[in-house]
């Protein structure tokens, strides 16, 4: 009988949907709605972004509007329109959309809710501490952290975690399970800091299992499926919370001018319970590893799969530092500094790169107002207020018009003439954008500089420490679509691959 009802029911929702849906109005972009209610397209969207939005752009053109989990969002295709989006700052807002979702997502209340007046303007002025001059002490910390954690862990230090043994001292692991490891404990040691008087903290590994747990549940609760229904989503994410509780912060020692500066925002707030501060930290690690680990990966899998672009990157590596040919973990610790990781601009490129092919993040913004849209000289679009115009940047990343051979991994894509190459073109017009991994205008990461150079670092080291090959007879690493629209995409299987000390 309850079986009954609930199809009773899902057929009223439904029939109410139809006939409430979206009417298009004239002159507005064209309009792909889909039959299932709230959801509309989002499966279609989820399954495979880049077909979907390559389809309908064939379909209807380069500007459309797609119901999608609740939302109407117009994209923008064309990338030579996206300078004319970003002029229109009043009208389209990006942090309304972040702090509708943040809060629901890691559990502190809203921001901008009116309860904590010039919070947001403080902490978006924090995030200067992760750019500028304040990147030479992060990097100097960094480069500390994943000194020590390689060292004790995989290079033959107290807790060497090699996982196989494959002979001629060949170890061999998970790559992804490798590059999270080491870069979730360094990253995290160089923004929280360590437990006095220790150097790590105990209970890592921990930490990043329930990390791992919320994290596979992420994409979900983006999208606004509420929490309870995600079994013990809610219980993970408490337990994560509770690692930042100032009573156990306040313990850490070498903690980073950044974290300590948003920790002395959240203390000025009493309205702020100490959990709702514990979860705002908690945030700051999810943006501060989430899609990085995610890139190191891709970085470092695309490097070891071509070896003409590993050893030319490993030359680059030694010239710039000046050192030998072999420099193992027996010899003092390198040090790479900022000045020096500047200056490996076929690494640099080398990055981008893999960034290009793995990248998936959606650049958002929420129209305040009914207004017309200028997309171009020639064309304009009425946007009714509350609806989200969403530029797609994988689709300009894998146009061949833009990328010769878009699929194909090219560690010198971006450099000419021993230069970074900034030319790039579409329908014979240079293109103001035409890399976007960490968003644009006022949505763009703001630890975008730090998060490229802890990756450029942990190259260093393992290309100067390591040999390194990806392990015979297994498949190529493939992108998992699960995570369209968030950022860097993960694999969706972890590969093996093999290293030993140089």
């Amino acid at each position: 009988m309850s079986c009954i009802l609930l199809l009773v029911l899902v057929g009223v929702l439904s029939l109410a949907w139809l006939l409430g849906r979206r009417r298009r109005r004239e002159g507005e972009p064209p309009l792909i709605q889909g039959w299932i209610p709230y959801l509309g397209k989002a499966l279609d969207f989820r399954l495979d972004s880049q077909a979907f939005l390559k389809n309908n752009q064939e379909k209807y053109g380069d500007v459309f509007t797609v119901y999608i989990a609740g939302k109407y969002m117009t994209f923008i295709m064309n990338p030579l329109m996206y300078p004319s989006i970003m002029k229109y700052g009043r009208q389209l807002d990006f942090h309304e959309f972040a702090d509708q979702v943040a809060p629901a997502t890691f559990g502190y209340p809203a921001v901008g809710s009116g309860r904590f007046p010039e919070m947001g303007d403080q902490i978006q002025r924090s995030f200067r501490l992760l750019q500028g001059e304040n990147l030479v002490l992060l990097a100097e910390c960094m480069m500390a952290n994943l000194n020590l954690v390689l060292r004790q862990d995989f290079l033959g230090g107290e807790g060497e975690r090699g996982t196989g043994v494959v002979g001629m001292g060949w170890s061999t692991g998970g790559l992804y399970d490798f590059c999270n490891s080491v870069m979730f404990e360094a990253t995290f040691l160089t923004l929280y800091g360590m437990p006095a008087p220790a150097r790590r903290h105990s209970d890592m590994a921990t930490l990043r299992h329930h990390f791992t747990k919320f994290d596979d549940m992420f994409p979900l609760l983006v999208g606004r499926i509420p929490i309870w229904l995600l079994g013990r989503t809610k219980a993970v994410r408490e337990t994560l919370i509770r690692y930042f509780l100032p009573q156990r912060m306040m313990c850490w020692s070498n903690t980073s001018q950044f974290i300590a500066r948003r920790a002395e925002v959240l203390e000025q707030y009493d309205t702020l319970s100490d959990t709702d501060k514990a979860a705002h930290h908690f945030a700051i690690l999810w943006a501060s590893v989430g899609n990085t680990v995610p890139a190191t990966f891709w970085a470092l899998y695309y490097l070891i799969n071509q070896k003409d672009a590993l050893q030319a990157v490993r030359n680059e590596l030694h010239q710039v530092l000046k050192l030998p040919e072999a420099q193992g973990p027996q010899q003092p610790e390198v040090i790479v500094s900022k000045e020096q990781l500047d200056q490996l601009l076929l690494m640099d490129s080398a990055v981008n790169e893999s960034l290009r092919l793995s990248s998936a993040s959606m650049n958002i913004r929420v129209a305040q107002e009914d207004f017309s849209l200028r997309l171009d000289e020639e064309r304009s679009a009425p946007v009714r207020k509350g609806d989200v115009i969403a530029l797609y940047p994988q689709t300009m990343h894998m146009d061949p018009e833009i990328f010769t051979d878009p699929e194909t991994y090219k560690y010198d894509r971006f450099i000419e003439g021993g230069r970074e190459k900034t030319d790039f073109f579409k329908h014979g017009q240079r293109l103001k954008y035409y890399r976007m991994p960490f968003g644009s205008g006022s949505s763009m990461c703001p630890g975008r500089f730090f998060a490229i150079n802890e990756i450029k670092q942990f190259l260093c080291l393992l290309l100067l420490y390591l040999d390194l090959e990806m392990a015979q007879g297994q498949e190529k690493a493939q992108l998992d679509n699960s995570r369209a629209g968030l950022g860097i995409l993960l694999p969706t299987k972890d590969v093996r691959f093999c290293y030993r000390i140089r």
